[in-house]
């Protein structure tokens, strides 16, 4: 059990509708037979390791749960976990899920993916899955590079990156998942790191635990296409500086010492202040709220996230509001549809009423 107290009270229903483990579980049940192959130090591993200890604390049947992935690194994670699985198709794993998650409300389903196979060939996938707010949960490992074609810049690498498809330096400008995904209104959206497992297990456990689509960026290291783009975030002597912990009803305060903190800057917009330097001190600062209606508010936060090369960001649960889910109002809709005709015909719901004849 994680001991970070992210300040974020359990919304109801994540899980509603899964059956209940009958015994108590443990990892081991959830690791699968197969040999885990990522490159030596890959935060794959870590997040595997962080995923299989965490299942277990659902209290839910493992052949209740289901892993959907695209294509990438990251999506081999269907075969390492003894659960229900499938690899599926470049981009497209929010599509497949989706589809689960409507015929099977017993299932308690995940996608996991990468920055290149959902901000790229699977955007539009992921950006309606988020809008429509889909009982899933999904998981975005961004090491900001192409690490399964061996080292192309990505969607979200920075500006002036020199890969193997940008010898001269990228001139894109990358994508900021979080702001993305503020950006469709998604539900809930998260930030966490590989190498932090009580925070990393903390925010899957709010994840699991929201009704509708859960979005969690991980912060990925790939060690050999792209190491150390997060090092900001592990290194002793900078983290404190650049981690922007997001607490649930607490100021927005970090830095060494706790010198640092956010404040409204202008209209809709956030800034990093020297604590010191504000006219009323800690008065100033932010009190996150999460539960925050407009969407506004979170994408400010995450717009603080440094677009270059990484070296300071909000890490935490930017939102989590409590909407409708898509898969409950559909469900909703065929009983209804039922009800009213008296037997399920699905011809006639097919067909409707507006036919005509072709001679």
């Amino acid at each position: 059990m994680s001991t970070v107290d992210l300040g974020l009270p359990s919304l109801p229903g994540g899980l509603r509708g899964v059956p209940a483990a009958t015994e108590p579980q443990n990892r081991k049940e959830y690791v699968s037979d197969q040999e885990v192959r990522w490159c030596p130090g890959c935060g794959d591993y870590a997040v595997l390791a962080a995923f299989q200890g965490f299942l277990p604390e659902l209290g839910i049947k493992r052949e209740n749960v289901a892993m959907v992935s695209g294509i990438g690194c990251s999506s081999r994670f269907p075969y390492y976990l003894s659960t229900y699985g499938m690899h599926s198709i470049h981009g497209r794993a929010p599509a497949i899920a989706t589809g689960l998650a409507v015929a099977r409300p017993d299932l308690s389903v995940w996608v996991v993916t990468g920055d290149g196979d959902a901000l790229s060939i699977g955007g539009n996938h992921l950006i309606h899955t988020l809008r429509r707010n889909v009982n899933l949960k999904i998981l975005l490992f961004n090491n900001r590079i192409y690490g399964l074609t061996k080292g192309q810049y990505s969607p979200t690498s920075e500006p002036g990156k020199v890969t193997k498809s940008t010898p001269m330096g990228s001139v894109d400008n990358p994508f900021n998942p979080v702001s993305l995904a503020l950006g469709a209104e998604a539900t809930f959206v998260a930030r966490t790191v590989d190498s932090d497992r009580k925070h990393l297990t903390a925010v899957l456990r709010a994840a699991a635990e929201h009704r509708g689509t859960a979005f969690v960026e991980i912060y990925q290291n790939c060690p050999i296409f792209n190491d150390n783009a997060f090092d900001a975030f592990k290194n002793p002597e900078t983290r404190d500086d650049a981690i922007i912990p997001l607490v649930h009803g607490e100021p927005i305060r970090f830095g060494t010492d706790g010198r640092l903190g956010v404040v409204r800057d202008g209209f809709a917009s956030l800034a990093v202040r020297e604590i010191a330097s504000l006219p009323n001190g800690e008065a100033d600062l932010v009190i996150h709220d999460a539960h925050t209606e407009d969407p506004a508010y979170a994408f400010a936060l995450s717009r603080l996230t440094d677009a270059g090369v990484l070296h300071q960001a909000p890490i935490g649960i930017f939102r989590s509001v409590d909407h409708p889910a898509y898969d409950d109002m559909v469900r909703q809709q065929v009983e209804t549809s039922k009800e009213s005709q008296g037997i399920g015909d699905l011809q006639a719901l097919v067909t409707g009423s507006d036919t005509w004849t072709v001679n």
